[in-house]
């Protein structure tokens, strides 16, 4: 299916035995082999206080990146706005595209400085869920809610630490209509005062929405016309509601006519079933030590994972990652992912593969994409 493109979203992980250094190296590696490989795009997400990732900030990350690569296009998975402003935001992506124009994804969400939390029950949707399938057979599972933790002293002690004191959120809508208002050159204060961003004003950076669900996220970005990512990887329940919602209400923007979606999976490719499901047996601990709010431990080899105690409340706090991942031979993971795409309506398809080894992360990529290619 080469008319829809195939991105790769990196949490820039840390396999347990190594280091930040070895992983961020990986990281760039991985974005030279993919570019070799097809890939549209390379998007990097953030993430912080998490052992076993180190993409704390995108823009760092991308900076080096660009560097090393000439043509795929480069972004974040998402800039998390919660404790950011627009100017940090559209400064810092106007200075790598100073030096590598038309090249930057600037993928905005709402998270990092607000309190986590989920919609208890998903919106109501258009295409329906029968016994946890879509029409076309996609698992959909439950919704998961991550009302635990908000309780959590990790997590307040991550909003602490992110933010000023005494520091609130701007409110999500606005402060992306600030950013999309400096990078067009047209942002006037309340009391008519301009401000211009240099580097950063007129940048050719696409600029897109990343969302869960059908929420503010989705009405954002189809009300100013941007495009849409909607996130399967890490909420299935409602990658259905999030893009339904993100298409009505879309309207037409001198960026898009019509919606632009692309959608996020887990993925692990391997020559075979047998193969790859070994490859991926670290998921299912390294998911769980996110859900508890530990944070993210290093990824385990196969081995460390079975060693690890796993009780019915670790499974169930996990199963709806574990039953909703691609795992397996290209052919298997092709047609999963084109199920997704059927499902979804995707424009585009966003690949977030996690191995303990990275030979093998590379190797999973390339299979991937040759079996893409076929189709």
């Amino acid at each position: 299916m080469p008319d829809i493109p195939l991105g790769v979203l990196d949490l820039v992980p840390v396999s347990s035995g190594s280091t930040a250094a070895e992983a961020l190296r990986n990281s760039i590696d991985l974005a030279q082999r993919t570019e070799g490989f097809g890939y549209a795009r390379y998007w990097f997400a953030e993430h912080h206080l998490n052992p076993g990732v180190v993409g704390t900030s995108p823009a760092v990350v991308l900076a080096l990146t660009a560097s090393a690569t000439s043509t795929i296009r480069l972004g974040s998975g998402a800039v998390q706005l919660g404790h950011r402003t627009a100017l940090s935001t559209v400064e810092e992506f106007g200075l790598i595209d100073a030096l590598h124009p038309g090249r930057l994804d600037l993928g905005l969400g709402r998270s990092g400085g607000r309190p986590p939390g989920a919609r208890a029950t998903p919106l109501p949707a258009a295409t329906p869920v029968v016994d946890g399938r879509a029409p076309n057979g996609l698992l959909i599972p439950p919704p998961f809610s991550l009302a635990h933790l908000l309780g959590s002293p990790r997590v307040a002690l991550q909003l602490k630490l992110l933010r000023q004191p005494n520091a609130e959120p701007q409110d999500y809508g606005e402060q992306v209509g600030d950013i999309l208002a400096l990078l067009a050159g047209t942002y006037r204060s309340a009391d008519g005062i301009e401000a211009h961003v240099v580097p950063g004003e007129g940048a050719d950076v696409q600029v897109w929405i990343l969302g869960s669900s059908g929420g503010e996220s989705a009405e954002v970005a189809g009300r100013n016309g941007l495009r849409f990512a909607a996130n399967y990887h890490i909420s299935p329940a409602t990658v259905l509601e999030a893009a339904e919602g993100y298409r009505a209400a879309f309207q037409p923007s001198e960026v898009l006519e019509k919606p632009h979606l692309s959608v996020s999976a887990d993925v692990v490719v391997a020559e075979d079933d047998e193969t790859a499901r070994e490859l991926a047996a670290g998921y299912g601990p390294w998911v769980r030590s996110i859900r508890t709010a530990e944070g993210a431990i290093p990824f385990p080899t196969p081995e460390e994972a079975r060693a690890q105690a796993w009780t019915d409340a670790d499974r169930a706090l996990v199963q709806d990652r574990l039953d909703t991942r691609f795992v397996g031979s290209p052919g298997r993971v092709a047609d999963q992912l084109a199920q997704l795409q059927e499902a979804t309506a995707a424009d585009e398809l966003l690949i977030t593969t996690i191995t303990h080894d990275h030979a093998d992360r590379v190797r999973s990529y390339e299979l991937l994409a040759e079996e893409w290619r076929r189709r």
